[in-house]
């Protein structure tokens, strides 16, 4: 199951530059979100925004909803994940993406997320936070400080992921018939080449399966180390008349 982006928003709160409300823009359109609101954009150039954005993302600057309070943005949603560089107690508890993202995949699906990011030069304020039902601290290096659309991208596209893996391939094993058939002509070449001790032949077969069976071999597999086995069979067979 993947989260249900449709019910996702991304809310900037009082972003400054409207190049980076573009690069927003691009970055939610590549990880397949399409709604935005920001708070407190009057003085943001649509121009600019678009320019940024690319033609591709140019649609979400249009559809930009403007609000102008943070409550006014936020009231609607019903779940709310806001982001901080600041971590501290009166910040409470944060997770990180990842955990946020595995969250948001079963949240999202019968509720309305809002994606809070705060201004490129505060951040999100104490007051702003209370808003928020989960906090998400994006792990750096020493320098904490990301640009707005860094951030974005990095929350996104754990969002994108989550739940997204690429469904595993799982081979069609061999059988056990198989495997007893295959392992029984091993033993008998073994013996005949004198590896194995024909008193004894068990003792090194036991370490042979345990070695093979960690490999989960594949019927082709199987069949491929039986026709190698016959080929060294045959040669052993007939060593003298190749001579």
């Amino acid at each position: 199951m993947q989260a249900a982006r449709e019910n996702i928003t991304i809310v900037l709160n009082k972003p400054k530059y409207p190049g980076n409300v573009g690069a927003v823009a691009r970055c939610a359109k590549n990880m397949g979100l399409d709604k935005i609101c920001v708070v407190e954009g009057d003085h943001l150039s649509p121009e600019e925004m678009r320019t940024m954005a690319t033609h591709e993302a140019a649609e979400l600057v249009e559809n930009i909803r403007y609000c102008d309070s943070s409550e006014e943005a936020l009231r609607g949603f019903q779940y709310i994940v806001g982001t901080t560089a600041r971590t501290g107690s009166a910040r409470g508890p944060v997770v990180s993406p990842r955990q946020m993202a595995e969250l948001i995949v079963d949240i999202s699906q019968n509720n309305s997320v809002a994606l809070l990011f705060g201004s490129e030069d505060r951040g999100l304020t104490n007051d702003d936070l209370r808003w928020c039902h989960l906090v998400v601290n994006i792990p750096t290096g020493g320098f904490k400080s990301l640009n707005l659309s860094h951030a974005v991208m990095i929350i996104c596209y754990e969002i994108f992921m989550a739940g997204n893996d690429a469904e595993a391939f799982t081979p069609t094993l061999a059988t056990a018939a198989e495997l007893e058939g295959m392992y029984d002509q091993m033993s008998k070449l073994l013996q005949k080449i004198g590896f194995l001790n024909p008193e004894n032949p068990d003792y090194w077969m036991m370490h042979i399966r345990r070695f093979l069976s960690r490999t989960q071999l594949q019927a082709r597999e199987v069949k491929i180390i039986r026709g190698i086995c016959r080929h060294l069979a045959w040669h052993e067979e007939n060593r003298s008349k190749i001579a």
